[in-house]
Formats: structure tokens, C-alpha cells, sequence
């Protein structure tokens, strides 16, 4: 079992950043492709990001090209999003996790395991 926390959400002026960070504990966490999602009030859960394994590939949403950025330490058992240019359309439960999957099938893979979400809010 695998088990994500995320943190570093909260509120934020249009147009600043934020950092999210998602501490994995319970597994092998470099053997796992790590995915960021969203879920705005009243809309579904939506992919924003996703890198492989060693993290040498990345994947985004059309959306947040050019804004987020998605990463990973392995030696902290840690993967990070950064959001700059933030938009009031990013407000929304951010959730990692992990897919035992890796390459470009993590944007529709299935994931294993889901942290509990962090809340981020950008004001307009």
C-alpha cells in the first residue's frame, strides 16, 4: 500500500504560484508514474499532470502548458506541481497519484493510489 499526503495548497491572487508537493510513503515509490488531478465544484476530476517514473517525460492538459510544472525527487519519495500564472479556472481539490503504468498512457491510465487532496483557491 501506498499512501499520499499532499500540501502547500491555499489562496492565491490571479497571476501568482503556488507549490504542491505530494510525500509518498508505503511502496516503492520509483516504480510508480505520478499523476496531479483536479476537481472544481460541480465538475468532474480532470487530469492536469503526469511524468514516468524516472521523470524523464512529462505530461499536461492543454490548459496548464506553459504554467505548470510537474517533477519528482525519488530520493525524498516526493512529487511537486508548480503552479505560476495562476487563473481563477485553477481553483479546485488538487489530488496525487500514483499509477503503477508509466509513459504517455498516464494521461487515461488507471491510478492505484490517491491522496486525500489539498484545496487550491486563486482570487480574481
Amino acid at each position: 500500500q501506498v499512501q499520499l499526503v499532499e500540501s502547500g495548497g491555499g489562496l492565491v491572487q490571479a497571476g501568482g504560484s503556488l507549490r504542491l508537493s505530494c510525500a509518498a510513503s508505503g511502496g516503492t515509490f520509483s516504480r510508480y508514474g505520478m499523476g496531479w488531478f483536479r476537481q472544481a465544484p460541480g465538475k468532474e476530476r480532470e487530469f492536469v499532470a503526469a511524468l514516468t517514473w524516472t521523470g524523464d517525460r512529462t505530461y499536461y492538459t492543454d490548459s496548464v502548458k506553459g504554467r505548470f510544472t510537474i517533477s519528482r525527487d525519488n530520493d525524498k519519495n516526493t512529487v511537486y506541481l508548480q503552479m505560476n500564472s495562476l487563473k481563477s479556472e485553477d481553483t479546485a481539490v488538487y489530488y496525487c497519484a500514483a499509477s503503477r503504468y508509466s509513459g504517455s498512457y498516464l494521461i487515461r491510465a488507471p491510478y492505484d493510489y490517491w491522496g486525500q487532496g489539498t484545496q487550491v483557491t486563486v482570487s480574481s
